[in-house]
């Protein structure tokens, strides 16, 4: 019984319904133009390129040539309002006209002055043939507006024919009322006494009302007098009611109450959209594809979230504003990571979207050695790093100079790189990040073992960020070997302290002369006392120290080799100093060094040691002195015996029992007085007596971080 009576309702408002527009005709849903001949067309930009074919046979009646018909049409194009448009037939004899190619249309509406060509190209030529008959369906226009139409031969002929025609007014849209009700999440629409209107929900995009996704999408026919309660799945800026009768080419009414409703730009409208993350470790891109309801074109900026929760603050980061193409946002030098994220603003509203894939393209763990943080680096991708030590006050944590670098090169295989910094005093932290990049996080690890809240900036780049923090605990530490670091450290300082006096420069002087330091890398008690003397020369007595270990980023770059000549180069211009540690190591080394170059065995290209002993052998030879070259050992490590006969004629100091001397003669000072280097000796004595009385060393602590 529903089914006829849903009939009869309809049946009952088709009647009610206004009728067509005269002369309109049947509706068209795009731009065409049909010939009795192959045909091809072409049109100005007021109108999109309509599509030429051939007709047989000829719909409707001919027209005796020449001839030129108007007529009002409506084209209603898929998912868009209808509107009025001007049909136009043509005929043209086939007798005098055997060299026309073509004809051209040329529109103009009065009132608006909107003006339009079309030309119509026959594709053959054929002699004799039968008279010209097209129809352009067809040109828009406004209703109530006069469209004037020329037509002419191409090449002209002298023909031209012209006609105006009088588009009628169409009338007025369908009538209803609405209301939103929020707590229904829905839109009520009334139908006043009258005609059925068809009225839906849809969302307005820049030519066409779209309807809303399943199960919203509702087209419902509510008679004169009811009303209907649709509802909705999101508020959003271009949710819109539309009415129509229920015929086809029905004029429509449509009403966006919603465009400057502030509820409309809050979270439903981030709900609405969808993201799509397509960023990437390998190419250092940022990269995400907006889906949309409505027509947005936010703008994108980076911001780092303090924690993964999705409450978590996301701070912004200057300078940091993405491209956008189609409703594609990319930003290139990024590095990577679930925190690192988009915050898109449209109005007042804001949301940020983070990396859908929790994995990073790079991990840091950190040992301690000593007074040295000992950092390993892997990555995927090809990436340099930078580490700095720096000290918490205030609650901010500010990198410190100098800054420690080291590249994994392109084409390399994603490996392990390692990282040697001293630490300098008790609760120095080190921040961490990737150095070849724009925007990239810092890792904060510190010393003590605790987590704090940072809010200081930093940044790879131009980015700035908090940076990400990890605890690094160390377990309790005795002296023992290592402990000879500690020693040594606490020495040069005492040192520095009672006799500053003695090595103050002079008025006007330049700073600590730089001092090369080379040694072998023969153990980690001796790599821990090269770093912490040249920690202490650098920190104490203001020398420029270059340390291979602290540039690993420039002998990466330029080569082990070509990295040793430059500085060599560099210190001798600055009458500076080339500090080489001797060991047990060290011996054994040039041991092998001279059988080598004896037998003319080629050499490591990234052996520094063999280098240094290369270039300080040819200084030797051709001067007889080794100028700038002074030579120390560690007494604990080395003996005198273990210094070969052609190096001894270098100034050679015993550590620490000369450590003022050797201060002295980095200084360009006179030797320190005998109470310095009493107060030197009693200090170190002192020291190993308590790390003899402790015992071994224990492991290092680690602790890694993301």
């Amino acid at each position: 019984m529903e089914q006829p009576v849903l009939l009869a309702v309809v049946a009952a408002a088709m009647l009610l319904l206004p009728p067509p527009l005269p002369g309109s005709g049947a509706a068209v849903t795009r731009l065409r133009v049909s010939a009795n001949f192959e045909c091809r067309a072409t049109a100005d930009r007021t109108l999109s390129r309509p599509r030429c074919r051939q007709s047989r046979p000829w719909p409707g009646p001919l027209l005796a040539p020449p001839a030129l018909a108007l007529s009002g049409a409506r084209l209603c194009p898929p998912s868009r309002p209808c509107q009025p448009c001007l049909r136009v037939r043509l005929a043209l004899p086939a007798a005098g006209l055997d060299d026309v190619r073509g004809l051209q249309l040329n529109f103009l509406e009065l009132g608006s002055n909107r003006a339009g060509w079309l030309q119509v190209w026959r594709r053959h030529r054929a002699p004799g043939s039968s008279p010209w008959q097209v129809q352009f369906d067809c040109f828009p226009a406004e209703s109530g507006h006069h469209v004037l139409v020329s037509l002419r031969t191409i090449p002209d002929r002298g023909l031209a024919i012209s006609h105006s025609h009088l588009l009628a007014a169409e009338p007025p849209g369908p009538i209803f009322a609405h209301a939103w009700v929020s707590e229904e999440r829905a839109i009520k629409v009334w139908v006043p006494e009258g005609p059925a209107l068809m009225v839906r929900l849809c969302h307005q995009l820049a030519l066409e009302c779209e309807e809303l996704p399943q199960p919203f999408h509702r087209q419902v026919l509510v008679l004169g007098g009811h009303h209907v309660s649709l509802p909705y799945e999101f508020l959003v800026p271009c949710l819109c009611v539309e009415a129509s009768y229920p015929h086809h080419d029905s004029p429509r009414s449509k009403r966006c109450p919603f465009r400057d409703q502030p509820a409309a730009y809050g979270p439903e409208l981030w709900s609405s959209v969808r993201f799509h993350d397509y960023s990437t470790s390998s190419k250092d891109q940022m990269a995400m594809v907006l889906s949309a309801s409505c027509p947005l074109r936010p703008r994108a900026t980076l911001c780092w979230r303090e924690a993964a929760a999705e409450t978590a603050p996301c701070h912004d980061i200057p300078n940091s504003t993405a491209s956008e193409e189609e409703q594609a946002y990319m930003l290139d030098k990024v590095d990577i990571h679930p925190q690192l994220c988009f915050r898109f603003s449209y109005g007042n509203s804001s949301h940020v979207e983070c990396p859908h894939h929790p994995e990073t393209a790079w991990n840091v763990s950190v040992s301690t050695r000593g007074l040295q943080l000992h950092l390993h680096l892997t990555s995927s991708v090809p990436a340099a790093f930078s580490a700095a030590l720096c000290q918490r006050r205030s609650g901010q944590c500010e990198p410190e100079a100098p800054l420690y670098t080291v590249t994994q090169l392109e084409g390399s295989a994603p490996g392990e790189l390692a990282l040697l910094l001293p630490v300098q005093i008790l609760g120095s932290c080190v921040l961490v990040w990737r150095s070849d990049v724009r925007f990239a996080r810092k890792q904060l690890l510190c010393p003590d073992g605790e987590r704090a809240s940072w809010e200081a900036t930093g940044g790879g780049g131009d980015g700035q960020m908090p940076p990400f923090t990890s605890p690094l605990p160390v377990s309790r530490r005795h002296f023992g070997l290592l402990g000879l670091a500690l020693a040594l450290g606490l020495v040069v300082t005492v040192v520095l302290l009672n006799c500053r006096g003695t090595w103050r420069p002079a008025a006007g002087a330049p700073g600590g002369r730089p001092v090369l330091l080379l040694y072998s890398p023969d153990s980690e008690e001796h790599l821990g006392l090269v770093c912490a003397l040249a920690e202490r020369l650098r920190a104490g007595l203001g020398c420029n120290v270059h340390l291979d270990l602290w540039e690993a980023g420039g002998v990466g770059q330029a080569g082990t080799l070509p990295w040793l000549y430059a500085q060599r180069g560099h210190v001798g211009r600055q009458h500076g100093t080339i500090l080489l540690l001797w060991s047990r190591g060290s011996a054994q080394l040039f041991h092998r060094w001279r059988v080598g170059a004896a037998d003319g065995s080629p050499r490591d290209a990234h052996d520094i040691f063999g280098a240094a002993m290369a270039c300080l052998h040819g200084e030797l030879g051709a001067a007889g002195y080794g100028g700038g070259w002074v030579l120390a050992y560690f007494s604990q490590l080395c003996s005198p015996h273990d210094i070969p006969r052609p190096l001894r004629p270098l100034p050679t100091y015993r550590l620490p029992q000369q450590l003022p001397r050797l201060l002295g003669a980095l200084r360009g000072s006179p030797p320190a007085p005998r109470r310095c280097r009493g107060r030197a000796e009693g200090l170190l004595h002192q020291l190993l007596e308590v790390g003899a009385r402790e015992g071994s060393p224990q492991p290092p602590g680690v602790a890694a971080g993301t």
